[in-house]
């Protein structure tokens, strides 16, 4: 099976190893020198190459135990099979403890696919790191006769897997992998030019790892790696030797001298981003990079052409806020040619091809040869400071997040009213700004079909969008961009109250006869002298979520969005709530009671594990719920048992909640389904969520439980809603006021606007802490699905929330201070 594999420990031993080499190497002798330079023009050939430093293998969801690899292979979109990229140097960085028994073997690369593939490691257990700190290389060439290439580069992981024998810890003899998940990226025409990026592969949601890698992309001119010469970049011998031997006309004739233009224009582009994007890495890590100073990257004549954007690269604080921008970057390319020509006729070709020979082929080959000095620079500077180069990366990386994620995101600015009347309108401003009426929505309007009409505009705008920009592109995402949910967020900022500061407003038990209660400042001091907070310098901060199910549900529904809350906070500590599985058919208290007592003694358990490393100097407690299991959490708080955390509760995030109950439903077929359930069964649930669950409406449980203030001391509020759940009221989850409330005069609609005031009162407590209050409207792509008994009732919404990630992925990273 090994027959046309290569395997290595190192460098490719025909790559150049050092940039050194490459700068003091002696002359080649001039007969030598001659033979090189009377080759065909083959020598005008280019080769895009791709750089992949994976760093490490971080284990976040696996299920299977067994030993795991890292295949890598790269093609042309355009050509799916035909072409593809072929690895050209691996570098290890670090080689693996020889006593650890993670990892095995050696790196590959199989000669049949053109494939690399990273040594064999064994996952053992959950949150595990393999540390693999390797760089491969692959090369894609592009012939004289092609322009730089119009197509993009698919790049394939794939993740391999092979069991575990029995007998020990040895593999299968032939190593029999299979492919468990694939996982691709998109890398457009003009990232091939230069591209320094972070790049994450987490493959799919049945296979939930953190690859942690770093993609750089240049354009070498081709030939660069089988000589090892550094040529003077004021060399005439070139130009003139191959005019001299193929005559003018067969350079820059017959439509070659076009070609050539295009070739010089792309290399002046890749040196640019690579300098620029050297310099900010040096900078921003503050490390020089020693091999190169302004005398390797002047260009003699030419240097006008960089003098706008070069700057000391070695300086490690300097200035980079005079980068140009790119069209900046191309206006002082045309500048050159029009010095040396005399003409302002900038955009035109003809103006290049007017230009002696020499000039064109000395810069092409100037650039080439700088190029790859620079790039060899570069790789050096990378394996230096690779931990510090990945660390900047990934913070450019989350940055721009928000950016490139709002193509499916719509943001806006929402205001609370004071407080709803029966009208539908608030007392607070019955006139806007202007003075002028507001606009009242009409009562028989649906607010849900409404918002999946918005919806749906916006996704047939993305499909008649053309994505192409200099960034790698995710095809999970990018491949169908349409299919993608989009989503509506609507944030609102405003002063919270002051943890801590409401001792009169203590939460007290739902249940009226519970006289037992103590006071919060009493349990507080018992808490305190229980989870003592240390003041030692060491000490860290406890940072606990907690992910509570919904009905009959499983405790690892919620993974998905865990997975993203640990890939944005790896410290927090997540308790996937376990206390009420099989147990949702009961009265909300009981599991409210459950749910706190879990989470007291998970609180508990990791204070007592950070006091044996330095204590724990805060606590920062948030929840995530889906469907009913926000009614459990909110139930939750009013336990006496977690009064001394109120004052810690950070972010909560509701994920289809039915904050409201299920009063003023408009889904027929599901609430006939509820009266089924709640003849059949009897599930006190049930009752309490459609108020049958007492004669007298201010005795239920759910006007009890929105009286009660569980919102008011969390620091960050987010509620997920989406237009095609038919399991949850589209204004229960959102706790905003329902239009059929507003024509219903019977006792029913004023208890429903209590609640709904009762709860906004909450959010919008005045103070001078701010709280972030979000809602966020998810409508996802049901068009795949059919019309089928899940979509009718609207089931499939409400489990999609638990079947996908990409709400929780954009959301969290668009608003990464929210869960760190």
């Amino acid at each position: 099976m090994f027959r046309r594999m290569r395997c290595f420990i190192g460098l490719n031993p025909k790559i150049p190893s050092s940039p050194k080499r490459l700068l003091n190497s002696k002359p080649l002798p001039a007969s030598r020198r001659r033979a090189i330079l009377f080759k065909p023009p083959d020598m005008l050939d280019t080769v895009h190459e791709i750089a992949i430093y994976i760093h490490r293998f971080h284990n976040l969801d696996l299920f299977q135990q067994g030993w795991y690899q890292i295949k890598i292979s790269m093609r042309w979109e355009d050509d799916n099979l035909t072409s593809r990229g072929t690895p050209a140097r691996v570098v290890q960085y670090e080689a693996p403890d020889p006593a650890s028994e993670s990892i095995i073997g050696v790196w590959r690369i199989d000669d049949l696919d053109n494939s690399f593939s990273t040594q064999p490691f064994r996952i053992k257990y959950a949150r595990q790191d393999v540390l693999l700190s390797v760089m491969v290389s692959f090369n894609f060439a592009i012939g004289q006769s092609e322009a730089p290439s119009t197509s993009a580069v698919i790049l394939k992981f794939e993740l391999m897997y092979t069991p575990v024998l029995e007998n020990g810890f040895e593999m299968q003899a032939s190593f029999d992998a299979v492919s468990a998940a694939i996982h691709e990226f998109r890398i457009p025409p003009k990232a091939l030019l230069g591209l320094h990026s972070y790049c994450p592969v987490h493959f799919d949601a049945f296979h939930a790892v953190l690859v942690d890698l770093s993609i750089h992309t240049v354009l070498l001119k081709a030939g660069s790696h089988k000589s090892s010469q550094k040529v003077p970049s004021n060399s005439h011998i070139v130009g003139d030797a191959i005019g001299e031997h193929y005559g003018q006309n067969q350079v820059l004739g017959f439509g070659m001298g076009s070609k050539l233009i295009e070739i010089v224009k792309s290399l002046f582009a890749s040196r640019e981003i690579l300098l620029t994007e050297l310099q900010k890495m040096s900078n921003s890590i503050g490390q020089r990079v020693d091999d190169l100073t302004d005398a390797d990257i002047n260009l003699g004549k030419f240097e006008v052409i960089g003098s706008s954007v070069k700057s000391d690269i070695s300086t490690a604080n300097g200035d980079v806020s005079s980068i140009k921008t790119e069209a900046e970057q191309w206006s002082s390319v045309f500048q050159i040619f029009e010095k040396l020509n005399g003409t302002s006729d900038l955009g035109n070709d003809v103006i290049f091809q007017s230009l002696p020979k020499e000039d064109i082929l000395d810069l092409f080959f100037s650039l080439g040869n700088q190029l790859l000095f620079i790039w060899n620079a570069f790789l050096k500077f990378h394996r230096t400071n690779r931990f510090k180069v990945l660390e900047y990366l990934h913070q450019v990386w989350s940055t721009d997040r928000k950016t490139e994620w709002s193509i499916w995101m719509v943001h806006s600015k929402i205001e609370i009213p004071h407080r709803y009347l029966r009208s539908g309108a608030d007392d607070s401003s019955m006139h806007n700004k202007f003075g002028k009426a507001p606009v009242m929505r009409k009562s028989n309007d649906d607010p849900a079909q409404i918002a999946a009409t918005r919806a749906e505009l916006h996704r047939r705008s993305i499909a008649q969008m053309k994505i192409n920009n200099g960034s790698i592109q995710d095809m999970h995402i990018f491949s169908d961009p349409s299919h993608v949910p989009v989503i509506f967020v609507e944030q609102h900022v405003m002063n919270a109250p002051l943890h801590g500061s409401g001792n009169d407003s203590s939460i007290s038990s739902l249940d009226q006869n519970d006289s037992s209660a103590e006071p919060l400042a009493s349990r507080e001091k018992t808490v305190t002298r229980q989870f003592g907070l240390s003041s030692k310098k060491n000490a860290r901060v406890l940072k606990v979520v907690v992910f509570v199910h919904g009905f009959q549900g499983h405790h690892l529904d919620l993974r998905l969005v865990r997975n993203q809350w640990l890939l944005i906070d790896p410290g927090a500590e997540c308790l996937m709530s376990e206390a009420n599985e099989e147990k949702t058919s009961g009265d909300f208290r009981e599991m409210g009671s459950r749910l706190a007592e879990e989470v007291s003694v998970f609180v508990k358990k990791k204070m007592d594990k950070y006091s044996r490393y330095g204590g724990c100097k805060d606590l920062k407690l948030s929840f995530v719920g889906h469907s009913i299991g926000n009614i459990i959490i909110r139930s939750a708080l009013t336990e006496s048992v977690m009064g001394p955390f109120l004052k810690n509760l950070h972010t909560y995030m509701s994920v289809s909640g039915p904050h409201l109950g299920y009063w003023y439903s408009s889904n027929s077929l599901f609430n006939s389904g509820l009266w089924l359930l709640k003849k059949l069964k009897g599930a006190p649930c049930i009752h309490q969520l459609t108020f049958t669950d007492d004669p007298d409406l201010q005795n239920t449980f759910f006007y009890k439980l929105c009286k009660q203030k569980t919102l008011e001391s969390f620091k960050n509020i987010i509620l997920l809603s989406s237009p095609q759940d038919g399991y949850v009221p589209y204004h229960s989850a959102r706790i905003e006021l329902c239009h059929a409330s507003s024509s219903d005069s019977s006792k029913k609609a004023q208890i429903f606007l209590e609640m709904l005031n009762s709860c906004l009162d909450q959010i919008r407590a005045p103070s001078s802490v701010q709280r972030i209050f979000m809602r966020c409207d998810v409508n996802f792509d049901t068009s795949a699905q059919g019309r089928n008994l899940n979509t009718m009732i609207g089931r499939a919404a409400h489990i999609e929330f638990l079947e996908t990630d990409y709400f929780a992925r954009f959301i969290m990273w668009s608003y990464p201070e929210l869960f760190n």
